[in-house]
């Protein structure tokens, strides 16, 4: 999952912990100062909807206020912004309708122009519509050749919301260190669950990456486009991917970057990276022994990671007392490893700067010994910590239980994680841990499976802690066509534009102007 304005170092943080980016919070937008603008031909939508394909967008601003503090930077770009109605259902589509905001910055080379390049920042849960003007700024030259559009999938940011009401912004918890704070865990996943089906049971069926990818169909209809580019980030791999499924021959220029392996997702998908998670805290304890006169935190990488290991070990006799008034918080041994998780998505000194001042409120703390938090800081523990973060948290869960279906008894879970004490002991109980998919409704539709040949081009850093890179080797694999970018010894999630490496935005970039894939697959230095 893409990064948000409220924790700017977290820039990339994989599927299923996009709870813990905190998105700015968002309100269902509508534009202002609004223009129709008609879609000329596209391909042929059939199955009664072409009242969605053909549909007018006004076009207008997307400052919803004096406190809309994104809308009027978007209004500042030159952004316009709008709603695409879509139906909750595609079997009934002329049943109840939702919105899908977009926003769009208009190419300026317009005797060049290449067409539209929809979006999507991963999660699920990310926002895109404040998107464009990065994107532009990235892709350099190539940036005024393109349509730029954002887009905030169904009951995500300013589309038409889903909000549970759940105690918590994510469910991505560690198991902790005992029976105990796991049955603990069992009853506050059900918990989630049964928040979301009493209160959005008529929506939740229709929450799933193929209906996403039906309104990214709808989208470029009513854009006007025969075919449209894409750039996906994280889950928005997995997005992308099963758009080439369910629309081929719709696609002019994707990619991909910290790609899944579209075989393995669903809940339990950040099993697939846990020994990538301990290598990246490992490698981060080696950054932060380099640092102990700044840090306390040790002097040798063993040191370091056996202050983590004390740190959670108090957290499990009680919870820590976490910052200062008004910004306390108390954490347990299911709750620590969550923070280590949060600040390992990127290498870069920034980031691991971050965790380490993390860490070292931590270690004080278990010494009793509570300190100022930085806001960014206590954005995070709000966020784990109390409902503030509930629609992306409500957003996320629907989307990853509503693609494929998770064990249901707790036991399957409790052997996993016992089985991966020894050789992952920060992450195992948190990657293997029991989630509310376990006691979500059965998906509707199976999951997607990739059966024909797409020209992508997939980014994919070798130590990715989130979407581990064998999932991207994977992907390139299924796509004959594929061509892969490889960032060698990057412990990094999301590359492109964000990591500042010249070798893969070049690539990306030449790519995007000219519509031609590397002759070969590249690899990039770190």
């Amino acid at each position: 999952m893409r990064s948000s304005s409220v924790m700017r170092r977290t820039s990339a943080v994989g599927l299923a912990l996009a709870a813990c980016l905190g998105a700015a919070p968002t309100t269902t937008a509508t534009a202002t100062t609004a223009t129709a603008t008609a879609a000329p031909a596209a391909s042929k939508s059939g199955a009664g909807l072409d009242r969605y394909y053909n549909q007018r967008l006004g076009w207008g601003g997307c400052s919803k206020g004096p406190d809309d503090t994104m809308g009027r930077d978007l209004d500042k770009a030159g952004v316009q912004c709008a709603d695409v109605t879509v139906p909750l259902d595609y079997t009934a589509p002329r049943g109840r309708t939702i919105t899908v905001a977009i926003s769009r910055l208009k190419a300026t080379d317009t005797r060049h122009r290449i067409g539209s390049i929809l979006l999507n920042n991963g999660g699920p849960g990310n926002t895109a519509l404040q998107s464009p003007p990065e994107f532009h700024t990235w892709m350099k030259k190539t940036g005024p050749r393109y349509d730029i559009i954002g887009f905030d999938p169904r009951f995500i940011g300013r589309s038409t919301p889903l909000d549970c009401g759940l105690p918590v912004g994510t469910n991505l918890f560690s198991a902790g260190l005992g029976r105990a704070s796991f049955e603990r865990q069992v009853a506050l996943q059900k918990g989630l669950a049964a928040k979301c089906r009493a209160t959005n049971a008529a929506v939740l069926p229709h929450v799933s990456t193929r209906n996403t990818a039906r309104d990214m169909d709808v989208v470029r209809g009513a854009l006007g486009e025969k075919k449209i580019s894409y750039f996906g980030y994280s889950y928005g791999t997995y997005l992308g991917t099963v758009y080439t499924q369910m629309f081929p021959g719709r696609t002019d220029r994707m990619v991909l970057d910290g790609a899944i392996d579209p075989r393995k997702f669903g809940p339990r998908l950040l099993r697939e990276a846990v020994g990538e998670n301990e290598q990246a805290l490992a490698d981060w304890a080696t950054w932060a022994a380099r640092r102990d006169g700044t840090y306390g935190l040790g002097r040798t990488r063993a040191q370091v990671l056996a202050t983590i290991d004390r740190v959670i070990r108090t957290s499990a006799r009680g919870p820590l007392t976490v910052g200062t008034a008004p910004d306390d918080f108390r954490l347990d041994d299911t709750q620590v490893p969550f923070v280590l998780l949060a600040g390992l998505d990127s290498d870069t000194d920034t980031s691991r700067a971050s965790l380490a001042e993390q860490v070292s409120v931590l270690n004080k703390a278990a010494a009793g010994r509570p300190t100022k938090l930085s806001p960014q800081f206590a954005g995070l523990l709000r966020l784990a910590t109390t409902g503030d973060m509930s629609p992306m948290a409500s957003s996320q869960s629907a989307v990853i239980c509503g693609d494929a279906p998770a064990p249901r008894d707790p036991e399957v879970y409790w052997r996993d994680i016992q089985r991966s004490r020894a050789a992952y002991p920060r992450f195992g109980a948190l990657n293997n841990n029991i989630g509310p998919c376990a006691f979500w409704d059965r998906p509707r539709e199976k999951p997607t499976q990739v059966e024909r040949d797409a020209k992508v081009l997939i980014v994919s850093a070798t130590g990715d802690p989130r979407t581990a890179h064998k999932g991207a080797v994977a992907l390139h694999g299924l796509l004959p066509s594929s061509k892969l970018i490889t960032v060698k010894g990057a412990n990094r999630h999301a590359v492109y534009g964000l990591y500042e490496n010249a070798c893969v935005d070049n690539n990306v970039n030449r790519y995007l102007a000219t519509g031609k894939l590397p002759a070969s697959d590249r690899t990039c230095a770190k």
